[in-house]
């Protein structure tokens, strides 16, 4: 297909198709359904505000800006203890010390303890940085869910407690989904009134 066929609606049925590629596996590499995973992740969150843990986020480029957005909401709407590691002087003093590769390893070894969870956000699942901050959480006992893409065995998609798998080669439909998937968790895990009746509405059109 070439650039005129692709048109708003073939968009959005790639997207839609994205979405419905979606797989999700647990520690031991089992399928799960999207409702499991729901619970299990909620559960997560509930622990960690009767336990007063926190929450760490990691991705680049769109990913971290989908690891932002996700950290805003699990603040202002779950009011749940979350951090980015994205503060400019400490990322670019790691980065030009050590590398970039080390940088959110580094950060994960200094804020996230035992029964903490790191989101981890890749679309290849293949960036090293992300990777080293996973293994350095394994290594802190934290729970840790991941979102990864691109190839079906990416290194990022065994390393979870919970691992969200996008069946896409394009970043933008992987970050799309993504960013769906992170805003479905944080939505229903706020109850989201405004959300609830609009669904509410649409099926009632619907019949």
């Amino acid at each position: 297909m070439n650039k005129d066929k692709l048109t708003a609606a073939s968009y959005f049925d790639c997207l839609f198709s994205c979405l419905q590629s979606l797989k999700i596996t647990d520690f031991c590499q089992e399928s799960i359904t999207i409702d499991v995973a729901l619970r299990r992740i909620h559960r997560f969150f509930q622990k960690i505000k009767e336990r007063k843990r926190k929450i760490a986020l990691v991705g680049n480029g769109g990913s971290s800006a989908i690891v932002s957005h996700m950290q805003n909401d699990l603040c202002k709407c779950l009011k749940l203890r979350s951090m980015v590691f994205t503060e400019t002087a400490l990322l670019t003093a790691f980065t030009n010390d050590d590398g970039y590769e080390t940088a959110f390893e580094q950060q994960t070894e200094l804020w996230i303890d035992e029964q903490d969870l790191l989101i981890a956000v890749s679309s290849s699942g293949a960036s090293e940085n992300i990777l080293r901050a996973v293994a350095a959480a394994r290594k802190a006992h934290a729970h840790i869910v991941t979102f990864s893409g691109f190839q079906e065995e990416n290194p990022l998609r065994n390393l979870g407690d919970l691992n969200f798998y996008i069946d896409s080669s394009s970043y933008g439909m992987v970050e799309l989904s993504h960013a769906i998937l992170c805003h479905m968790i944080t939505d229903i895990a706020a109850g989201d009134q405004v959300l609830i009746q609009e669904l509410l509405q649409r099926q009632k059109v619907e019949k």
